[in-house]
């Protein structure tokens, strides 16, 4: 045993990677550490060095603040049932029943339409999701899902996804396997019912089949997370802050959507 610190170290990110589904394996990839160091880690008996603990924070998506203290760790509450619960951390989302509805309706329709893709796992989804979030707002101005993204190694990461989809679990709306795609472990996601078109408007299903009938959904992981690195939404968010939906309306080729009258364009994107 190294020490008490590493213990309690040790702990947290077991919580943490089995709170995300991830197995020791898949983190040991991830890390780029043996199965075994993971085995090590998480019973306290090998130091984490500093670029093992960034790593992990970026795998985690949490700063490194959070990531060594839980009490700081962003707080997301699916506000579905009425109860109210005291904020213990600086970002804390309350995601509102309808956001919560058209979150999983959304989550569900990308799965029924290209989750089977052996290239659609985690990562992407998450960043179709972004597109399909930003797009719509660019377009029309107003939210679709309305989700938070926090920037991070990956890019722009929904902070409630890991809470909805574990509900969903619970409730059988999907399932998740990992499986490989070429060298990697990969978290995919089965859909077990069909999304409710019920849910979604017209322009709603337009933006959404534009993201998914895209070159996107037919990019691994590592593409579309730098893709959406250079999204100017992303591009001028500094790492683990929160992305601003305003910043969308200064997006440039190939990424706007939107075809700007000279009096919607914003005083600097005409320079761009």
């Amino acid at each position: 045993m190294v020490g008490g610190f590493y213990s309690k170290l040790g702990k947290r990110i077991k919580e943490l990677r089995e709170r995300l589904g991830i197995s020791q394996q898949s983190l040991s990839e991830l890390l780029g550490v043996s199965r075994t160091a993971i085995s090590q880690i998480e019973n306290g008996e090998r130091k984490v060095s500093t670029d093992e603990l960034v790593k992990l924070s970026e795998i985690f998506n949490l700063n490194v603040e959070a990531l060594l203290d839980a009490k700081k760790e962003p707080e997301v509450i699916l506000n579905d049932t009425g109860k109210k619960e005291k904020s213990r951390v600086k970002i804390r989302i309350n995601v509102p029943q309808k956001n919560l509805e058209k979150f999983k309706e959304v989550l569900l329709y990308i799965l029924d339409k290209v989750g089977s893709k052996p290239n659609i796992g985690e990562t992407v989804i998450e960043k179709l999701l972004y597109f399909i979030d930003f797009d719509y707002y660019e377009k029309y101005e107003e939210q679709l899902i309305g989700a938070t993204y926090q920037k991070n190694i990956y890019g722009p990461t929904p902070i409630e996804f890991g809470k909805i989809v574990h509900k969903m679990i619970e409730e059988e709306e999907i399932t998740k396997i990992e499986n490989r795609y070429f060298k990697y472990t990969q978290a995919k996601y089965l859909p077990l019912r069909k999304p409710d078109l019920s849910k979604f408007n017209g322009n709603e299903i337009e933006v959404i089949n534009d993201v998914l009938n895209s070159r996107l959904s037919d990019m691994n992981a590592t593409q579309i997370s730098e893709y959406s690195h250079n999204d100017v939404p992303c591009l001028t968010t500094e790492d683990q802050e929160v992305i601003e939906y305003e910043s969308v309306f200064y997006r440039t080729t190939p990424y706007s959507v939107r075809e700007y009258s000279e009096e919607d364009i914003p005083q600097d994107r005409s320079a761009s």
